[in-house]
């Protein structure tokens, strides 16, 4: 299939048909990325859905998980004389337990004089930290750069490679405050509770692109869970909710791992990537917001690349607060819930004020059901045309409420 066919309306109708005509039971279905999470509710592709799929969102926003305290753990950093602070952009309004804080986020703590920067990229840290490096400027002192070093699988490999060049370049003044995580383990944990209600799992093609597919057929193994590799576009994502239905629909039932992004992942990965993780990172329990200490589902760095751990450079001075809250952003991160369903969500709870990280994050679960989420359902007399053309898709930017 050509790149330009993942949004044809053609396909989108033929693949729904297909959904309608073989899902003849209640399923609940979840993915974990952020990115699928949004696809799903900017192109209405819930509501092409039968009434009786459902569709969850697991923990796949790296910033939704990122724990309070390691937030308060960068405020303090970042706050501290003489640092530059490097971050993604989405980082910058996630708050720590810091309720009452004058800066409970990044923003806050820059607009009181902080030095935080936006990057794209963890090498965008490391060219900084080379510039302040060469700063020959009479009595200006050469400032820390410090990378905050957050995500999936998918970004940790840029981060090794930034922190591999800071120590063959002898780069003192870099460091990084890592806050990696592993996909697989939180569906672990997920999955370990019996009262789960996942059907069946859309993996993230871009994850499985870096890590390879095997984590994944050990938990559809040890799960019985049918899971699907899926992308981005309608028809990725409608490719995969197929497959899930006909796995699940099969007599008997189907428990196996299809790779539907083959176009881009492949069952090994990318292995110089795994080699450039593993040479600076080592796997570690790590506490996720919302789903507690997990079990080997976290990164540090190896020994010999330990004098590049800010939080080892920076004392500690902050206690994390409690967080005390009506936002159940926990239960949304774990599929229990869909944001609409928080009673917070809309109300005291929206991207200008939000309670919880998904609703900040822009692969947040939450920030995509307000952006997205249409009240009035899709007139199903659309799926009786022969083409459902562009303009058919459901915009829910159009049905908001006031």
């Amino acid at each position: 299939m050509q790149s330009t066919d993942f949004g044809n309306p053609i396909h989108v109708e033929s693949l729904v048909r297909q959904i309608h005509a073989k899902s003849t039971r209640p399923l609940t279905l979840m993915e974990v990325c952020g990115g699928q999470t949004h696809a799903i509710l900017r192109y209405g592709i819930d509501q092409l859905l039968p009434p009786n799929l459902r569709i969850v969102h697991g923990p796949g926003c790296p910033v939704c998980v990122t724990p309070a305290e390691t937030i308060d753990r960068a405020i303090e950093i970042a706050s501290s004389p003489g640092v530059i602070f490097c971050t993604f952009g989405d980082m910058l309004r996630v708050p720590g337990s810091q309720s009452n804080s004058s800066a409970n986020d990044l923003m806050h703590a820059k607009s009181q004089g902080a030095d935080v920067r936006v990057i794209q990229s963890p090498l965008d840290a490391l060219r900084i930290a080379r510039a302040e490096s060469q700063n020959t400027s009479p009595g200006a002192p050469i400032r820390q750069v410090v990378l905050f070093a957050i995500g999936f699988e998918t970004t940790a490999p840029a981060t090794a490679m930034a922190i591999r060049q800071a120590k063959e370049l002898q780069l003192d003044s870099f460091s990084a405050l890592v806050c990696h995580v592993l996909v697989p383990p939180a569906l672990d944990a997920i999955f370990a509770d019996v009262d789960h209600g996942i059907d069946g799992l859309l993996a993230a093609g871009h994850v499985c692109t870096i890590a390879g597919d095997h984590p994944y057929h050990r938990l559809a193994n040890q799960f019985n869970l049918p899971i699907a590799i899926t992308g981005f576009e309608p028809v990725d994502l409608l490719r995969g909710i197929l497959n899930l239905v006909e796995q699940l629909e099969a007599k008997p039932t189907s428990c196996r791992v299809d790779n539907l992004y083959e176009h881009i992942a492949s069952a090994e990965g990318n292995l110089p990537a795994q080699r450039t993780v593993e040479t600076v990172f080592a796997v570690c329990d790590q506490h996720w917001r919302g789903m507690g200490s997990i079990p080997q589902s976290g990164l540090k760095l190896q020994p010999q690349f330990a004098s590049f751990d800010a939080s080892s450079r920076f004392p500690q001075r902050i206690q994390p607060g409690e967080q005390t809250s009506c936002c159940r952003a926990a239960d949304v991160l774990r599929g229990k819930i869909r944001p609409i369903e928080c009673p917070a969500f809309g109300t005291l709870c929206d991207p200008n004020h939000p309670l919880g990280a998904p609703m900040v994050s822009a692969e947040g679960a939450c920030a995509a059901y307000f952006l997205y989420q249409s009240l009035v359902p899709l007139n199903p007399s659309k799926l009786t045309s022969s083409v459902l053309t562009q303009s058919e898709f459901p915009n829910p930017k159009d049905n908001l409420a006031p």
